[in-house]
């Protein structure tokens, strides 16, 4: 088969802990890759890239940060939305302050703001962990949509209290704005994901990464080992909660355009939750699976299930039916995800992987 490791030997620590020891895993990589910044731009037409891509990699980004507080640190949130929202909205302060700077600077500097907030909140981690953490957190997602709502200097003092993206250029090339084309923001964003998400896998693999786990599995005895809680929470909440606040910002100026406070309600936050739990906790491959089920599989119904069922049925089927199948659906999903497999997709897909390397003996 041509999925083995037989004549790869490791002949140094580094070699055999690097994160794609076999080959051929590398060559996927790098075939993934190929086709996401070549192909998919030049095949894919505008509503690919505007409905499903673009906005699939901004939730897989986001499903990323909320992976790293609740996935490898044990530290559940239900404030997502609301730390997207401080990304954005800061994103959108600099920009109206700042219009000469590149945008793309403003997009990752935002979510410096969004780290300093969510390190704010995640101090009551200090003392308070489960249920108690969950409310605590629900609390600061009201918190700031009330601040969204009720400080009308962060939307500008628009009328109609939402955020509008401007026009503007990234190294010489319109980035966003209605002139801005779908190719040109799927490949920013593509970009600010692969490198992020390289960034994410470094962390979680280094010392602060560890600390982390190890507040996960057991924070007693991580402490006695020396691990300082109040550094390994809060690290995990200012890293998680930077990159949910860039993903605020791409959604609003790359993928939207604009937006209101609703966009970053608690809705968001469990939608993110649900993909994180779908794809798996602990594993950044299933950020991108749960975003890819939670996301795409409900545009997949909505446009396949209504002239299928009326081609097998006297009856049509409407939309907004076909929409409430799909949530249906992805409930089913949940449920037996967390029965059959909790650690999700990303577990699946590592048994699959085994099971090839090893055929035909029995795994």
């Amino acid at each position: 088969m041509f999925y083995r490791e037989a004549g790869q030997y490791k002949t140094s620590y580094e070699a055999d802990s690097a994160k794609f020891p076999i080959r051929q895993d590398k060559w996927f990589i790098w075939f993934y890759l190929a086709i996401a910044f070549i192909a998919i731009p030049y095949f894919g037409g505008q509503f690919f890239l505007d409905a499903i891509m673009i906005p699939f990699l901004v939730f897989a980004l986001a499903a990323v940060g909320l992976n790293i507080l609740t996935g490898y640190t044990g530290q559940i949130s239900l404030g997502t939305g609301a730390f997207m929202g401080v990304g954005a909205y800061a994103c959108y302060k600099m920009t109206l302050a700042f219009p000469d700077v590149n945008i793309i600077v403003f997009i990752i500097a935002s979510g410096i703001f969004s780290a300093i907030i969510g390190a704010f909140f995640g101090l009551p981690s200090l003392r308070i962990k489960g249920f108690y953490l969950v409310v605590t957190t629900l609390a600061a997602q009201f918190f700031l949509e009330w601040a969204f709502i009720r400080i009308p200097w962060l939307y500008n003092y628009n009328p109609s209290g939402a955020i509008e993206v401007p026009q503007r250029e990234a190294f010489g090339v319109i980035v966003t704005g209605a002139s801005a084309s779908s190719e040109v923001r799927y490949l920013v964003v593509l970009s600010v994901v692969v490198i992020m998400t390289w960034f994410a896998s470094n962390i979680i693999s280094g010392r602060i990464g560890r600390s982390w786990m190890m507040i996960r599995d057991m924070d007693i005895a991580a402490e006695l080992m020396g691990v300082r809680p109040l550094y390994a929470k809060l690290s995990a909440f200012a890293v998680s909660s930077f990159y949910c606040g860039v993903a605020g910002a791409l959604m609003v100026f790359i993928w939207q355009g604009a937006a209101e406070v609703e966009v970053f309600d608690y809705n968001r936050s469990f939608q993110i939750l649900f993909m994180i739990i779908l794809g798996g906790l602990g594993s950044l491959l299933g950020c991108f699976l749960g975003a890819a089920v939670i996301f795409i599989f409900p545009i997949i119904i909505h446009n396949i299930l209504p002239p299928i069922w009326a081609i097998i049925t006297p009856w049509t089927m409407s939309s907004s039916q076909a929409d409430l199948v799909a949530a249906v659906m992805i409930g089913v999903l949940i449920v037996t995800f967390l029965i059959m497999e909790p650690h999700g997709l990303a577990r699946l897909w590592a048994i699959m992987k085994q099971k090839l390397r090893v055929w035909p003996f029995p795994y």
